[in-house]
């Protein structure tokens, strides 16, 4: 049995021990990876709220735009600096958060592996600030950056990283590979070319050998700009073979012991869909998967009401009672249907007429009395068939989403398991959190 995985029986997956996993030292790295939308920020800042509770140096790395995580660690921001979380640690742990600042990591490695000359003109550069800004891929890539960076420093002993929220899961192990055949490519090497060259001389080599491609280039770019990605691929030349040298090992990196990968989803299909495909690839990357983490699992304490069972009794309600019983709402409705057909003054055994009141004396026991008994019990009737009718619905959901994460299982048996329970509202501050990482270490949903 793999550590951190407790199993539960043969027809369940094993259960993902998620506080083993949290307490070992030799677990460096969490990645927490999945569709959008499933609750990947949440879930890594709770799992770093709980590291720090149980002694460990954790700092927690988003790239969520929404901004919730900072607003859940009761810190006014977060930027590319790690910042202390207050409040947050036992036993010597502490809870570092930050966010990734594309633009602005992106700088630093250009201040860092260039002169000062040469890092002002590529910072300069109107295509550089461009591609730092939002070129497709900088952001993953950039998360891999900021990764490594932290992993080099001894500040902290888990790092937990809350991957971008991009349309596909896999972008962010694509995204060393596209930047190495970006750099690689001819079009790169093209506009290396007069550089490389040099002077008049690399211009006319530029124009005799790729006359048609830089012509094209430039009806589609423009001269300036075609101008300005050539000087920025001649300043950042010497820089590209660090660029894939980083990146290749915070690939190998991921593939380390050390590592963790939790597989975020929700008890929907495409998102376990998407789950499915990640573990596959992961596989194939020969990369650690700690476990699948199945985010808003619906439960119900009632659970042995089963949803045809509720509906049933709810028709019955609204059709003017339940049947086959002796006693309680549908007794109280007949005897009041029987008050209402006996003559005003006519004396009851045990009734109070029979001790020489009548009706009329008594005005509580008089038709207004039936009609308000009635109306109670009519809109106790309501109420209770909408709730019967809530609770189906609820267990139709259960039922739905229980296939799906069967589905799930059954192609991926091996793969430990820890349900989070959806909860009622937005997590919003450290209590939320905690009562998060607490459902984490539980693994499996309330009322389950």
């Amino acid at each position: 049995m793999n550590e951190g995985v407790d199993t539960v029986g043969l027809d369940s997956p094993p259960l993902l021990a998620v506080d083993r996993m949290l307490d070992d030292p030799q677990t460096r790295i969490i990645v927490c990876c999945g569709a959008g939308g499933v609750g990947k920020t949440t879930t890594a800042a709770a799992l770093g709220v709980r590291a720090a509770g149980r002694g460990r140096k954790a700092v927690v790395l988003t790239i969520d735009p929404a901004r919730r995580l900072a607003q859940s660690m009761g810190i006014d921001s977060l930027d590319n600096t790690p910042r202390r979380v207050e409040s947050v640690g036992a036993d010597g742990g502490e809870l570092h958060a930050m966010m990734l600042d594309m633009k602005r990591t992106f700088d630093e490695i250009v201040e860092a592996h260039a002169d000062a000359e040469r890092a002002r003109a590529i910072l300069a550069n109107p295509f550089y600030q461009s591609l730092s800004a939002g070129f497709a891929g900088t952001q993953e890539y950039m998360a891999m950056e900021k990764l490594g960076q932290l992993r080099s420093r001894d500040d902290w002993d888990l790092i937990i990283v809350d991957t971008p929220p991009s349309r596909s899961a896999l972008d962010f192990l694509d995204a060393p590979k596209r930047l190495g055949s970006f750099l690689d490519g001819k079009f790169i090497r093209v506009l290396m070319a007069p550089a490389k060259a040099g002077g008049r001389a690399g211009m006319k080599f530029l124009n005799v050998g790729m006359s048609m491609m830089t012509g094209t280039l430039s009806k589609l770019m423009g001269a300036s700009l075609l101008k300005d990605v050539q000087t920025f691929v001649a300043a950042m030349d010497t820089m590209f073979g660090g660029f894939r040298t980083r990146a290749d090992a915070t690939f190998r990196l991921l593939q380390a012991p050390g590592t963790a990968f939790l597989v975020v989803a929700a008890p929907e299909p495409d998102a376990l869909r998407e789950a499915a495909y990640f573990v596959d690839r992961l596989a194939a990357e020969h990369m650690p998967l700690a476990g699948l983490v199945l985010n808003r699992v619906h439960g119900s304490g009632a659970d042995q009401l089963s949803a045809e069972r509720a509906t049933a009794a709810a028709e019955n309600l609204e059709e003017g009672g339940i049947v086959d019983q002796e006693s309680g709402k549908a007794g109280l409705r007949d005897t009041a249907a029987a008050a209402a057909h006996t003559p005003a003054g006519t004396p009851e055994t045990g009734s109070p007429s029979a001790e020489g009141d009548t009706a009329e004396n008594d005005p509580e026991d008089g038709p207004e009395t039936d009609r308000n008994t009635s109306d109670l019990s009519d809109t106790v009737d309501t109420i209770t068939a909408g709730l019967l009718r809530l609770h189906a619905e609820r267990m139709q959901v259960i039922a739905r989403e229980q296939r799906t994460r069967d589905r799930f299982t059954s192609l991926h048996p091996e793969v430990a398991v820890a349900e989070v329970a959806a909860l009622p509202g937005d997590v919003h501050d450290l209590a939320g959190l905690r009562a998060i990482g607490e459902r984490l270490a539980a693994g499996v949903p309330a009322g389950a």
